[in-house]
């Protein structure tokens, strides 16, 4: 793999670089500040793309493969395969179990409040491992591309991530060997790749819509004097470029009358599909019509149709945008700029539908791609003291309360809150000699808990017997800058205290950890075998592909005996590959090569005669 530079190998072994990092639910990538020009980069593998897809593919032997190399076996390996694994973060299968049949792989039924599970074989994940496994593969891309050791990182998450999905992605970063210092919302990181060249004597109001793979948040942000203050977010975490994606997966279902059964046993069909619909809405973006086969389906699409079936996903996103505005109390004339983030952004109905609400157009300047990693080098470049020019202050997004009498929501910390935050309040018992009080913590805005998010429950004890309501407990709540919540309780009179960080429900603990960390240096030969293996898999079925073609549009060149013989050597490539044997596979691709290439350089030959003839003609 090449360098991206010696300047900048050198500067991180003096410096102990701190990389940001976008966790993607399509692609994630790694970015750090060039210690030469002061501006960040992202890390390119042999001067390629950043881009690492975040797929993670379980061999046969459960031996794991991420981004490009695991691509191939979406469709080869659906069940063994998984994609959109941050869609996961954080969530138990109550939350998921109405699209779990939207995956190509298969959830876990556990009907539970537990951290959803995705079975591979006879093995379970949880979302932070699956994440793990992309987070090291980007400290490895990271520490080759650097020459150094990577251990600290920011990482971002979307906005309206709750505390659970927060503390899943830093436990994942820890699972990684990394140390998260941060957690940043990814509108937040976006607006600091933008705000680079701004005035520091200018100050400006700007909205960054981000409309990722699996994801959607609108941040509202006040720019003055280097510093950035956001005013509101919200946004949707289960809408983003996935779901235009099964728009036309079911467009294209319903008109060749496939059934959601046959898409639900034949996963390899419904990945197909998924794949197919992806690719026209790319292509859709630049051309005015899409086409293509699939086994036997003819597969189109106008960007007429496809603008009408992804229409009511984009006027969610402009209601959110409304939700913002009025939380921000801002008009939308108070907005000066709109920054646009996000893959599914390039979709040109995105653009169009936002301009004409904000009333401007918008910017879209940076890559839609890169632009959150780019901001989290920003982020991780002032925490590591070298930029005092920025000054970032988040908000939270959800509110923070606790559990009152008859199942009420009382909120000690509001949305939208600037973080770091902390508040307390006093509250008291309901009985005499009331001895314990339980603490339950909820996340939401509904005003019974029922209808909110519970986060975690814990037990003051030791409360001297005294009449009901003449005890005194404060219950104080610590935002920290990850959006990360601790809770302390003290009873005043007697001080009596308790302190406990709030480790979400969906959080590991530090023996699992620790146990996954030792798992993961036990097989990491067996990983990368794996990724050799499927490597050569992706080679070999390369050669057959374009050795077939060859063969059906010149078999005029070869004699039958030959013929014979590159089938034969075909087939032997063929039963290879099946037998996930790496230099089995690497054999057969070299002696395919070695017979063909002769018949190559025949055509090549006859092709310079003819064209010598018809010059002498």
């Amino acid at each position: 793999m090449a360098k991206t530079g010696n300047h900048l190998e050198k500067a991180a072994r003096q410096s102990g670089t701190i990389v940001g990092i976008d966790l993607g639910t399509t692609n994630s990538l790694v970015a750090v500040i060039d210690p030469l020009t002061r501006q960040p980069v992202t890390l390119k593998v042999d001067h390629t793309s950043a881009l690492v897809p975040s797929v993670v593919h379980f061999t046969g032997s459960e031996e794991v493969v991420i981004g490009d190399a695991a691509l191939e076996a979406l469709i080869t390996h659906p069940y063994q395969t998984i994609y959109s694994a941050k869609r996961l973060m954080g969530k138990s299968y109550k939350d998921v179990k109405d699209k779990a049949g939207l995956f190509s792989y298969k959830i876990l039924d556990d009907d539970t409040d537990s951290l959803v599970k995705v079975q591979v074989g006879q093995r379970f994940y949880s979302p932070i491992e699956l994440s793990s496994y992309i987070l090291r593969e980007l400290k490895a891309r990271a520490e080759q591309i650097l020459g150094s050791e990577v251990s600290k990182a920011v990482i971002t998450v979307p906005a309206y991530f709750n505390d659970a999905q927060r503390q899943a992605t830093r436990d994942a970063g820890k699972l990684a060997g990394l140390d998260v210092l941060r957690i940043v919302n990814e509108p937040t990181a976006a607006s600091l790749a933008y705000g680079l060249g701004l005035n520091r004597e200018e100050e400006r109001t700007i909205a960054v819509y981000d409309l990722g793979g699996g994801t959607f948040d609108i941040s509202l942000l006040r720019i003055s004097n280097g510093i950035f203050e956001v005013l509101a977010t919200n946004g949707d975490t289960y809408l983003g470029g996935d779901d235009m994606d099964r728009a036309i997966v079911a467009h294209w279902t319903e008109l060749h009358e496939i059934s959601e059964e046959a898409l639900g046993s034949n996963k390899s069909l419904a990945q197909a599909l998924r794949l197919k619909a992806e690719a026209a809405k790319k292509h859709l973006s630049e051309a005015p019509y899409f086409h293509t086969r699939l086994n036997n389906y003819e597969l189109q699409l106008t960007r007429e149709q496809f603008e009408e079936l992804v229409q009511p996903l984009l006027e969610r996103t402009i209601q959110c945008c409304r939700n913002a505005l009025g939380d921000a109390q801002l008009a939308i004339s108070d907005i000066e700029a709109v920054v646009m983030v996000g893959g599914a952004t390039r979709v040109p109905l995105v653009k169009a539908l936002v301009g004409a609400f904000f009333g401007k157009p918008v910017n879209d300047t940076l890559h839609p791609d890169e632009v959150v990693a780019l901001g989290a080098a920003i982020q991780a470049d002032i925490l590591a003291g070298n930029n005092r020019e920025l000054l970032l202050l988040d908000v939270t997004p959800l509110s923070l309360g606790i559990e009152t009498m008859g199942g009420l929501m009382d909120v000690l910390i509001p949305r939208n809150t600037k973080i770091p935050a902390s508040v307390g309040r006093n509250y008291t018992t309901q009985k005499d000699s009331q001895s314990g009080m339980k603490i339950a913590v909820f996340q939401g805005e509904r005003d019974l808990v029922k209808d909110n998010r519970k986060l975690a429950a814990f037990n003051l004890t030791g409360i001297p017997g005294m009449p009901a309501g003449m005890p005194k407990v404060q219950v104080s709540f610590l935002l920290d800058a990850d959006g990360i919540l601790v809770v302390r309780a003290k009873e005043m009179r007697s001080g009596v205290e308790q302190h406990i960080e709030v480790k979400p429900q969906y959080g590991l603990t530090e023996e699992e950890v620790s146990h996954m960390l030792a798992q993961s240096v036990m097989h990491a030969q067996e990983d990368m075998q794996a990724r050799g293996v499927l490597e050569a898999q992706t080679e070999a079925q390369q050669l057959l592909d374009a050795t077939t073609a060859f063969l059906e549009k010149n078999s005029s060149l070869l004699t039958p005996t030959e013929q014979e013989a590159v089938k034969a050597a075909m087939e032997t490539l063929q039963a290879a590959v099946m037998t996930n044997d790496k230099d089995a596979i690497r054999s057969g691709i070299v002696a395919l090569n070695d017979m063909s290439r002769p018949y190559a350089e025949r055509l090549m030959s006859n092709a310079i005669k003819d064209a010598v003839t018809r010059k002498k003609d």
